[in-house]
């Protein structure tokens, strides 16, 4: 069964006994649960490669395996390992190539992993479709990082958030004229990864989009304080635990529902020839733009609780502003975000308490 994207944002099942499947790297994280389970309802074959490594994404593979049963397989291994790969690419019609170390933090103690998962595993995927006689198109998922610190940005305290002084940034955020200034190993080697993906749309012809991501939050994500800080947010919240800020939380992020990040995924996928090669900015825009402060403001009038809070000094590569302008993707593809911030955090509120009581499940790996 090869799956397409259809005009309404889901796929569909086409009969090919070539091809079973598409891949999803990372698919076991918050990101690929959530596209896996989209293409999943919609009758598509899904094969998940994770090394399920991560904290909830074992949870997240029994959750997929109960609702979905052997539409579903997942393969407990590494994108590091290049053999594994190109077993995992044949037959499938598409990947979305998620797997990745995701933390600056985890890139500043040991960049060699960083480096290796992030470029060796990108370069192993290219690789095994770049084999393939009938190449499936890949989607990848980049980082705003590559941006890097933003520093020449100059910033204004403006109540409890940073907004530019310029004024084209404070109205539409960066777009990608911004040079690529990589910074931490992290923004290393996410850049050099994307970079890699469109070269090989170049050199060799496969259909590859990137995704230079802003903050993406939803149901299935198990935040930490390394990654995923929306939900870290408000899971510490719940657990009424406080909630370190590094840095004096005028920090300023545009965030993206998940629902709103899958429909740019299926509008790429289904215009991949059209847009091949090219890299696109994905985030909330100005219009969900929020600082730490004003989210923790949020999340306790959400939760009837004022978290309580704790500052510590910034840390490497931390942007104090960063608000996605989506323009260029919006003027390709017609995509604008849906969920206000004020909808997703009460969706992504709703989950966290359908689920602190849910009992663990036994995975069935291959």
């Amino acid at each position: 069964m090869q799956c397409e994207p259809k005009q309404n944002g889901h796929v569909r099942p086409t009969s090919d006994p070539q091809l079973s499947a598409v891949l999803i790297t990372g698919g076991a994280g918050f990101i690929g649960t959530n596209v896996a389970d989209r293409m999943l309802k919609d009758g598509c074959r899904v094969t998940i490669l994770d090394n399920l490594s991560r904290e909830g994404v074992r949870q997240n593979v029994a959750w997929l395996q109960q609702r979905h049963g052997r539409l579903v397989t997942v393969v407990a291994a590494d994108v590091r390992d290049p053999a594994v790969v190109r077993r995992a690419v044949e037959n499938v019609s598409h990947v979305f190539h998620f797997a990745a170390q995701v933390a600056v933090t985890t890139s500043l103690l040991d960049p060699r992993n960083d480096f290796e998962t992030n470029v060796t595993g990108t370069l192993n995927v290219l690789e095994a479709i770049r084999a393939r006689n009938n190449r499936p198109s890949l989607i990848y998922t980049s980082t705003n990082k590559v941006y890097g610190g933003l520093e020449d940005v100059d910033l204004r305290a403006d109540g409890c958030r940073y907004a530019p002084v310029d004024r084209f940034i404070a109205q539409h955020g960066i777009s990608e004229a911004r040079p690529l200034d990589f910074h931490t190993p992290y923004g290393c080697s996410k850049g050099a990864a994307e970079q890699y993906v469109r070269d090989y749309a170049r050199s060799y012809g496969l259909r590859t989009v990137v995704f230079r991501m802003s903050c993406i939050y939803g149901p299935h994500q198990f935040g930490t304080e390394d990654q995923g800080w929306v939900a870290h947010f408000l899971i510490r919240a719940l657990a009424k635990r406080p909630i370190t800020i590094y840095g004096d939380g005028l920090q300023v992020r545009d965030i993206l529902f998940i629902d709103d990040l899958m429909e740019a995924f299926f509008l790429a996928w289904r215009q991949i020839d059209a847009l091949s090669g090219q890299a696109f900015n994905i985030g909330g825009g100005v219009a969900r733009a929020v600082s730490l402060l004003e989210l923790v403001d949020l999340i306790g009038r959400m939760t009837g609780h004022a978290p309580g809070v704790r500052f510590e000094p910034s840390r490497s590569g931390d942007q104090r502003y960063y608000v996605t302008d989506a323009a260029k993707f919006r003027q390709a593809t017609g995509w604008s975000p849906k969920v206000s911030p004020q909808e997703g955090l009460q969706r992504l509120h709703s989950w966290l308490l359908e689920t602190r009581h849910g009992a663990p499940v036994e995975l069935a790996v291959s």
